[in-house]
């Protein structure tokens, strides 16, 4: 049986992150299908809490455009952020996963970023555009990310979306543990 995911990002990098792990903590087939979406907030949120709003609202956009989800289809978005935190900016994304009623936000691990690359986003560049001119690359956005680069490609940006995304599914796995 072949079941559908719909992803909200035509970016390669969240739809491969979205079906290879809900292909393997599912052991299922997908068809998938990434979907450009309005995420309702910045294009580079500045605050967890945006970037939080930035995930869900991208899954309720999803939902709208499939009758509200009554299917048994799966929905995923993930949104990248930055924000300051007690040790300095940092970059990390939030998920969300719906399916049949049932919805799972996570967030992935922050990635320290140098001040000077928080700056030029306060400016209001975006992550991908600013670490293309530092690093002389194009396009990272959908490819290895910031995370790429930083951690000379001993984690790249799917790899950590995917350990987010396996997170958030115990709650698929388990829902009888996460009754509300």
């Amino acid at each position: 049986m072949i079941s559908y995911l719909y992803v909200g990002s035509q970016n390669p990098v969240k739809v491969n992150a979205a079906l290879e792990t809900l292909s393997d903590t599912l052991d299922e087939a997908f068809e998938v299908e990434g979907i450009s979406v309005p995420s309702g907030v910045s294009d580079q949120p500045m605050t967890e809490e945006e970037t939080r709003e930035g995930a869900i609202n991208r899954v309720k956009a999803l939902l709208s455009l499939h009758g509200g989800g009554e299917n048994e289809a799966w929905y995923v978005a993930i949104e990248g952020g930055v924000d300051v935190f007690e040790d300095g900016p940092a970059t990390f994304a939030y998920v969300v996963i719906y399916h049949e009623g049932h919805w799972s936000v996570g967030r992935s691990a922050n990635l320290p970023l140098p001040v000077s690359v928080y700056q030029a986003l306060q400016r209001g560049e975006e992550l991908g555009d600013v670490m293309d001119a530092l690093f002389d690359t194009h396009n990272i956005k959908q490819k290895g990310g910031a995370i790429g680069l930083l951690t000379r490609h001993h984690a790249i940006r799917q790899s950590v979306y995917q350990v987010a995304l396996t997170l958030a599914m115990a709650k698929f796995h388990f829902p009888d543990l996460y009754t509300d």
